[in-house]
């Protein structure tokens, strides 16, 4: 087991189920087959990333999907709301002695090793690191140990959440690691030329 952990939130991917805002542009299929794009490309960074792995399904373990088993242990997230589900998995690595965890988002065409690696590092010398998204949330974030207060009292999906996590963390010492853009939407997701063939 490394010191280091790397959690992946995944929802199942189903037509009509995931990227909801998006959808209303380009059509569920579409939206689906984006989903879809995005969290293998997800899990081909993660797989390069040096640290025990671990996928974490919104709904139901899945057997024989892209989050092979030959690279992430498989869990289940539980608790009310996204906030007390990171919580819980945090801690839960944590308590099997991981000594560094980091959560990333799946909605990221611009997510890189490098930022993974970088954020790991800074975590030698801070108490936490933040990578904001463009739109308001954050797209990692990562701890040494659980703190108090900034998974309660966020209104998640809203452009609200970075500012609020960091207001919680002002006692802290945090790195925050460069801007990226969380594809939710068709103005997300527009930027990227190699994408259009899921759409035109």
């Amino acid at each position: 087991m490394s010191n280091n952990a790397l959690i992946i939130f995944t929802r199942n991917p189903e037509l009509g189920k995931c990227k909801t805002r998006l959808a209303k542009t380009i059509g569920d299929q579409a939206a689906l087959n984006v989903y879809k794009f995005l969290l293998q490309h997800t899990a081909n960074v993660a797989k390069k990333i040096e640290a025990s792995r671990y996928a974490y399904y919104s709904v139901k373990v899945r057997e024989n999907d892209i989050w092979n088993e030959k690279f992430f242990n498989k869990k289940q997230q539980f608790g009310e709301d996204l906030g007390l589900r990171m919580q819980n998995a945090f801690q839960e690595l944590f308590n099997l002695g991981h000594k560094k965890v980091i959560i990333i988002g799946s909605d990221l065409y611009d997510l890189d090793q490098k930022y993974i690696n970088e954020a790991f590092t800074k975590l030698d010398t801070h108490d936490a690191v933040l990578g904001p998204a463009l739109d308001g949330g954050y797209y990692l974030f990562g701890m040494k140990k659980v703190i108090p207060n900034v998974f309660t009292n966020k209104n998640w999906g809203t452009e609200t959440v970075f500012k609020s996590t960091t207001k919680d963390l002002k006692n802290y010492n945090v790195y925050l690691t460069k801007s990226l853009n969380d594809i939710d939407t068709f103005e997300d997701l527009k930027p990227y030329k190699e994408l259009e063939h899921f759409y035109k």
